[in-house]
């Protein structure tokens, strides 16, 4: 009887250690990928699939030489980034997606049919739309003591390039709508210029 108990013991022992085991495994396993870090993962990654995208077609589609740079530093930066978000997803067993979402899909396609001027004034409204929502994401990210940490360092090493292109997208959006407004004011004076003339020949 002494006996059955003290493998009754042992055998409750080793469940306990067991379910304890697996309990701090499921623990983990949801740090490094839980609800919130999942998310942010996956629309990172979609995100630099997207510029990378939309910034070849500006430097083919592309008018101006501010666009087409913009585009290629696109490439590069949003380029680094994915690497880097990839190996963190390596690491910690993260599943990233292979295909940007529909909407930006549609966007893609909705640039790929424009060229020069109209193509530079879209593309670089939606760089000011995407950037600014993608500094929210990732200054959120950085901040959170309940993200992965690694991806939070990821979050914190992306967030200043994610502003600087912020910067640089609105300062060359502003710069078109100065340039159409000098042109239109320009066409109307020289259209009031030439009304002028005529009446004076007239007399």
């Amino acid at each position: 009887m002494k006996s059955l108990a003290i493998v009754f013991l042992s055998l409750s022992m080793c469940c306990l250690a067991q379910n304890a085991d697996q309990s701090s495994a499921s623990t983990k396993g949801k740090k490094a990928g839980g609800s919130s870090d999942a998310q942010f993962a996956m629309k990172a990654a979609q995100g630099n699939m997207a510029e990378v995208a939309l910034g070849k077609l500006a430097t083919q589609n592309g008018q101006s030489d501010d666009v087409k740079k913009f585009g290629q530093r696109m490439i590069d930066d949003h380029g680094k980034a994915e690497q880097d978000l990839e190996g963190i997803a390596s690491k910690d067993n993260l599943t990233l997606p292979k295909k940007v979402n529909a909407q930006q899909k549609a966007e893609e396609q909705r640039l790929s049919k424009l060229n020069g001027a109209a193509f530079d004034r879209a593309y670089m409204r939606l760089m000011v739309q995407d950037h600014t929502k993608d500094v929210a994401e990732f200054r959120k990210e950085s901040n959170s003591s309940a993200a992965n940490s690694d991806l939070r360092d990821f979050a914190k090493r992306t967030y200043p390039t994610l502003q600087d292109h912020l910067t640089m997208a609105k300062s060359i959006k502003n710069a078109m709508g100065s340039n159409a407004k000098a042109t239109k004011s320009s066409k109307k004076n020289g259209t009031a210029a030439t009304t002028a003339s005529s009446g004076m020949l007239l007399i």
